[in-house]
């Protein structure tokens, strides 16, 4: 049986989780997805594992702030969830207009890497807009960012902040080649209003194209916010990735 390459990032539905984690969980399995991404997993601690156990879910990837803290509990926990890449979701828009910051977050990162390896986990990065936006060398500043990273770390690129960035995220996602393993998958006019995303399918984003750029990268479907219902949003972008062959 092929793997799926379909997932789905928890924040979108994140009031849902909090308030009954096992159950919220249940409704993404019975919508037919068999992957999600959890956001801030330690803070959830056993609900997580037990509603993920229940719901036969399984996190290959999660979200989890960990650059400059102490990383070992992070990678151990994420280990005994059996979650093979943690990324970092941000980092602040002031750390990405000078190249000596860049390279401290790389540095940073790539340290962060060799202790993952101690817990079989590997780590990574996911954008927004500012390291987009911001240029360094002439390459925007995610560019300038994974050339000073360790080969086994990993990128999450955001696709439609690439599109707020001022970016093509077709052409970003083949300049970045093989470091990228998963994409954010989100439709919308490109604003930097979240309220203006919308369900996979019903925006403006060339969905089909961004794919075919990253055809191995896990497509985590995301939605910050927006002015329908979030979990709806999820069941129609699923319907639309996997009838278009896009799943």
């Amino acid at each position: 049986m092929t793997q799926s390459k379909l997932s789905v990032q928890l924040y979108t539905v994140r009031e849902l989780l909090q308030e009954d984690t096992a159950g919220t969980l249940k409704r993404i399995a019975d919508l037919g997805f068999t992957q999600v991404e959890p956001f801030a997993f330690v803070s959830f601690g056993d609900a997580l594992a037990r509603g993920l156990a229940d719901a036969g879910l399984t996190a290959p990837t999660t979200h989890q702030s960990f650059i400059g803290g102490d990383v070992a509990p992070v990678f151990e926990a994420a280990s005994a969830l059996g979650i093979g890449t943690v990324i970092d979701p941000f980092v602040a828009p002031d750390r990405w207009t000078q190249k000596a910051d860049i390279d401290e977050t790389a540095a940073q990162l790539n340290a962060a890497a060799a202790i993952a390896a101690e817990h079989g986990v590997r780590v990574g990065y996911h954008n927004h807009a500012h390291e987009i936006s911001n240029t360094v060398d002439g390459v925007t500043a995610l560019e300038y960012f994974a050339g000073r990273l360790d080969d086994n770390v990993v990128l999450e690129v955001d696709t439609y902040w690439v599109a707020v960035g001022g970016q093509d995220p077709v052409a970003l996602l083949k300049r970045l080649g093989d470091r990228v393993v998963a994409l954010h998958i989100k439709d919308g006019p490109a604003t930097t209003e979240t309220k203006d995303q919308v369900a996979v399918g019903q925006g403006s984003l060339p969905v089909a194209d961004i794919i075919a750029a990253a055809p191995d990268a896990l497509r985590v479907i995301e939605l910050d916010d927006s002015r329908g219902d979030r979990f709806q949003a999820i069941a129609d972008s699923y319907t639309f990735l996997t009838t278009q062959g896009l799943a």
